[in-house]
């Protein structure tokens, strides 16, 4: 049985044609994205008959805005359980929503509110106040109206998707006074059940399920019914769990964590599934604890959509741009991987370090259509980089995704998990591998 695997990114739709269940890699395509976005997808996979499935960021992917209690607790736990799933946290708000953070969440037209607040039987008057507040606020706009906030050009539909995923001792409570002001809700666990305890897999799927109904199930990226029966997962998701699917195949290596620099031409995304080991010695290190698999997404970083963002980006950094993809390709690495590692900081012997790296992933098409040699010279600068990336990159292996298999494997790895192995198998046989730097 064969399968093909679709991205729709924002600017190219990428098709894998893989074979189940060896995880065989059979043919690969692409095409421009289309307005439509089912135009694209026919496209890219004209010739192939076999099954679709697909992942997606066009449009933007999914804009998630997230709602808590405390910045540094609540608000971050539901920040970073929203990056796991793939999302692009596009606003953060803490504390007890006034007019001016109302006005605030509208101005950024999140496609869903995730709502955070307090330990399991902790602290909930925030959490309710907040639901309240959001409710009330729909309910003075009527069902299905939007909000316009004057002076700014942003508009909140108060029909927006709200993911529940505070205290769950008021958790019914909070969802009957969501669902009054006519918000649709979706309960999930506590992101946070306990202070040092980070539980993000149940808002995760939420949050995914969320995407697939209002945003691929809407009229948005396009009308034709096809659209949802392909799409799985958002497409950042998607490869989140095809580098944990790599990670687990590096299990015995003496150093297994991987990382993941994905260079599009909207956002630069970095994965990090991180040396268990190392991991451990993380734990009760800091309030909201530590997730076992992480990616930043970086919206101005992109070589098409962003590029004026990215040139002003990198001048911040102090790097110099040349105009060529590869060169806007290695400046939105560099930035993207500086960035993430500061946030990394924070996990102590945990982070993405040189302890707990032991494989770079250079993915994109600034890289896997250009030159092998030129790619080394740029896999030289970035380890010989002082300003962090070097830090993960100098004597590390790294490859390049060239066949772009690792949102295929993601999005093979539940129902297909031995074909997931065998197309990240391939990534690592089909590579020479030598350290960098």
């Amino acid at each position: 049985m064969n399968i093909v695997c679709v991205d729709i990114g924002s600017t190219y739709t990428k098709a894998a044609l893989v074979s189940v269940p060896a995880g065989t890699l059979l043919s690969t395509a692409q095409a421009p994205t289309t307005v439509d976005v089912v135009d694209g997808v026919l496209a890219a996979t004209a010739g192939f008959e076999a099954e679709v499935l697909a992942c997606s960021s066009a449009g933007g992917g999914l804009r998630l805005a997230v709602v808590g209690y405390e910045e540094l607790i609540s608000a971050e736990a539901g920040h970073r359980a929203a990056l796991s799933a793939g999302a692009r946290v596009v606003h953060v708000a803490a504390g007890r929503l006034d007019d001016a953070a109302l006005a605030a969440l509208r101005l950024v037209a999140p496609d869903v509110v995730l709502l955070v607040g307090g330990t399991d039987g902790g602290e909930s008057s925030v959490l309710q106040h907040n639901a309240a507040a959001l409710a009330s606020s729909a309910r003075l706009q009527g069902p299905g109206a939007s909000a316009r906030v004057p002076g700014g050009s942003g508009v909140l539909p108060w029909s927006v998707p709200v993911v529940l995923a505070g205290n769950t001792a008021v958790r019914h409570e909070v969802a009957a006074v969501l669902r009054s002001g006519g918000l649709p809700v979706s309960e999930a666990d506590n992101v946070l059940p306990d202070i040092g305890r980070l539980a993000p897999e149940s808002a995760r799927t939420a949050i995914r399920e969320v995407f697939l109904e209002h945003v691929i199930g809407g009229t948005r990226l396009s009308a034709d019914p096809r659209l949802r029966s392909w799409v799985r997962a958002v497409t950042p998701d998607a490869v989140l769990e095809g580098v944990s699917v790599l990670a687990g195949l590096r299990s015995g290596a003496e150093v297994p964590g991987v990382v993941v620099l994905d260079v599009g031409g909207a956002t630069t995304d970095v994965y990090c599934v991180p040396d268990p080991d190392a991991e451990q010695a993380t734990l009760g290190r800091e309030a909201v604890g530590v997730p076992a698999r992480r990616r930043t997404v970086e919206g101005d970083l992109g070589v098409f959509a962003s590029v004026d963002d990215l040139c002003a980006a990198a001048r911040a950094e102090g790097l110099t741009v040349g105009d060529d993809p590869l060169s806007l390709g290695e400046a939105a690495a560099t930035v993207a991987l500086r960035r993430h590692l500061r946030a990394e900081a924070a996990y102590g012997p945990g982070g993405a370090g040189a302890r707990g790296v032991g494989l770079v992933v250079l993915s994109g098409g600034v890289f896997r259509h250009a030159d092998p040699a030129a790619v080394d010279a740029v896999v030289a600068r970035l380890a010989a980089d002082r300003g962090g990336a070097g830090s993960v990159l100098a004597g590390t292996p790294v490859v390049v995704d060239r066949r772009y298999v690792l949102a295929a494997a993601g999005l093979l790895a539940a129902e297909h998990p031995g074909a997931a192995a065998g197309l990240a198998r391939g990534l690592l046989d089909g590579a020479l591998m030598t350290p960098a730097g």
